[in-house]
């Protein structure tokens, strides 16, 4: 089963709007891509146009090497998840999940079959009699995952599945999305904001900004080679420093803090402990910085609010960033990096 499915040059335009702007990206056949970015990025726009529920202003959608630009959604070998389940309240477990095989006139037996197979995968066929009303917000969410596979599709899309659970839920849910998307082997596209949730599940991530993609690769490559100013602080953990002429990113746990030294001068702000982690965030005359230290190292040398330290880092733990002059100006005058 193949389920490769590319983008090229595809726009989608509302009136005088660009939601998406002319972005080629190829996700490869059975790994697991997330799109990532803040509201209005155009990431769910992007979805929609692979699931066929948006239309393409410009551009082609191919899935396995076939142009479904303009098929409808069932001719194209995708299935869709959507972020609020849409369940049916008045039908059980077992009948939601089987009712597109009924719209086929597939026969009660066979369509209830087919049904708790895909139900045996999430774990929910002891509770095919229920109704959606009756379960858990992680119950339901993996119901409507059934539902999604019961077409048996090339491709699943996942329109923030997990943002209506709460953390703990999330993060166990994530793991099962991961290890279902092994076991089937085939495409999963998931729309998220987390970039937890991205770094954590994604063979790609493709992180968008104003309906363009920014930087698309591995999960390791864009957390330690931000292509950007942008990039690298909507995926968290980096300082954006000027270093001469140049825009450089270094992770925050890469660096560390001392009374002097050859680095950047600033001011303590904060101290957070976070377990294994203390997080120490600076103000320089550059802006926002953040040390992520060892719990063991803060405690050798304790720091509190209103005192004056030098930020250090190696010089084989500085990224340079790709220039964006006006993306670098408006991202200095944000808060504190994450």
């Amino acid at each position: 089963m193949n389920g490769d499915v590319e983008l090229v040059s595809v726009t989608r335009r509302f009136g005088k709007a660009v939601a998406v702007e002319s972005i080629d990206l190829r996700i490869p056949a059975g790994s697991y891509c997330c799109l990532l970015g803040p509201s209005g990025c155009g990431k769910t726009t992007t979805l929609r146009m692979i699931a066929g529920h948006e239309e393409v202003t410009e551009g082609d959608v191919l899935i396995s090497g076939v142009n479904v630009t303009n098929l409808p959604p069932a001719k194209r070998g995708t299935a869709m998840m959507f972020q609020s389940y849409a369940l049916f309240p008045h039908l059980s477990v077992l009948d939601n999940v089987a009712f597109s095989l009924r719209m086929r006139g597939m026969a009660k037996a066979a369509r209830h079959a087919e049904a708790r197979e895909r139900l045996a995968l999430v774990q929910m066929e002891q509770h095919a009699d229920r109704r959606p009303a009756q379960l858990s917000g992680g119950q339901q969410q993996r119901v409507a995952l059934a539902r999604a596979l019961v077409a048996d599709p090339k491709v699943l899309l996942l329109d923030e599945p997990l943002s209506a659970l709460d953390p703990f839920l999330r993060v166990s849910l994530r793991d099962e999305l991961k290890q279902l998307q092994r076991r089937l082997g085939i495409t999963f596209i998931h729309v998220t904001h987390s970039q937890e949730e991205a770094l954590g599940l994604s063979d790609l991530v493709v992180v968008m900004q104003g309906g363009r993609i920014r930087q698309a690769g591995s999960a390791r490559e864009v957390f330690d080679r931000p292509a950007d100013a942008f990039v690298a602080r909507f995926i968290g953990g980096h300082n954006v420093l000027p270093d001469g002429p140049r825009m450089i990113a270094v992770r925050a746990d890469r660096c560390r803090i001392a009374k002097s030294g050859d680095g950047l001068p600033g001011q303590v702000e904060t101290v957070e402990y976070q377990g294994s982690l203390v997080r120490v965030a600076m103000r320089t005359a550059h802006g926002p910085a953040v040390a992520m230290l060892p719990d063991i190292v803060f405690d050798s040398d304790p720091v509190s609010p209103g005192d004056s330290r030098v930020l250090l880092w190696s010089g084989g733990d500085a990224h340079t960033l790709k220039q964006d002059p006006t993306l670098t100006q408006e991202l200095a005058t944000q808060g504190t990096p994450q």
